[in-house]
């Protein structure tokens, strides 16, 4: 059974960074795409970043140059680096991953999640 965890949110204040971590464990996943969406409450889930498994990023527009995402596939970990936050950032973020290459587009996630990390970025 394919399990994600997510790691590394919490309280940040607006300007300030974080670092979330997502490792794949388990199942059958081989070479997933990885993917990161959130959700702020009372609003829908968004993209946010997705890396392929080589290593090809993208980016919701919110996201550009100010987040990171990166992976170490030798861990089967993926990593998103936040930087000068604001508190529009505040949300569940949330880990994703497929097999399928769809999922870097953002716009059709896979069928794996993480159970969320909160992201709180204070003014």
């Amino acid at each position: 059974q394919v399990q994600l965890a997510e790691s590394g949110g919490g309280l940040a204040q607006a300007g300030g960074s974080l670092r979330l971590s997502c490792i794949v464990s388990g199942g059958t996943l081989r070479s997933p795409h990885m993917g990161w969406f959130r959700q702020a409450l009372g609003q829908e889930r968004e993209f946010v970043a997705a890396i392929s498994w080589s290593g090809v990023p993208n980016y919701a527009d919110s996201a550009k140059g100010r987040f990171t995402i990166t992976r170490d596939n030798a861990k089967n970990t993926a990593y998103l680096q936040m930087n000068s936050l604001k508190p529009e950032d505040t949300a569940v973020y949330y880990c994703n991953a497929d097999s399928r290459k769809t999922v870097v587009a953002g716009s059709d996630p896979g069928p794996y999640w993480g159970q969320g990390t909160q992201v709180t970025v204070s003014s």
